[in-house]
Parts: C-alpha cells; sequence; structure tokens
C-alpha cells in the first residue's frame, strides 16, 4: 500500500497517509478541519537487484575489454635495471 502525503488549505499542515489504492482520498484536516488537497509526489526509487547493473560487477564488462585486474601469473615481470643508468625500475630510463 502507498503512502500519500497532503496538504491543508487552509492552516498549511502537511502530513502522510499509509493507505490502499482503492481509498478515497481523504477531505479533511486532521488539526483544523479545513480542506485539504493530495500532494504529488515522486513515489519510490528504483531498486536494482542482482549482478551486471554497475560497470564493477564481474559480469559483462561495458566496454567489450576485460576491465579486471590481470592474474599474478599475468602480470609481466619488472623490467632489469638499464646497466647505464640503473633507473629502469622507475621507468625514467631513456637509454633502453
Amino acid at each position: 500500500m502507498p503512502t500519500y502525503e497532503y496538504e491543508c488549505n487552509k492552516c498549511s499542515h502537511r502530513f502522510e497517509v499509509f493507505q490502499s489504492m482503492k481509498d478515497e482520498a481523504l477531505k479533511l484536516c486532521p488539526e483544523c478541519g479545513g480542506e485539504i488537497h493530495r500532494l504529488i509526489n515522486g513515489g519510490a526509487g528504483v531498486i536494482y537487484k542482482g549482478g551486471g547493473f554497475y560497470c564493477t560487477d564481474k559480469g559483462l564488462p561495458r566496454s567489450g575489454k576485460n576491465t579486471q585486474a590481470p592474474a599474478a601469473s599475468e602480470k609481466k615481470p619488472a623490467p632489469a635495471p638499464c646497466a647505464a643508468c640503473k633507473k629502469a625500475e622507475s621507468g625514467a630510463c631513456g637509454a633502453a
């Protein structure tokens, strides 16, 4: 059953009522007895359940490429240090 929001035309009192969709809309304010009207709201948000909704899921990648990190056995070994400058570890060696 949905929750409906009402507002009083006389005293501007706002309140919510949990009622069936088959029930008639309320007509009187519980505070002052004035005439009320039902407000239109955005309703409930969408809740996604299950896999495949987010790019971080392990389902099919959106770009068509494998977005997961390579396994330890698939990683490339670190380059050997350059004999001329010993900077190959940082990738700053331009002699290679």
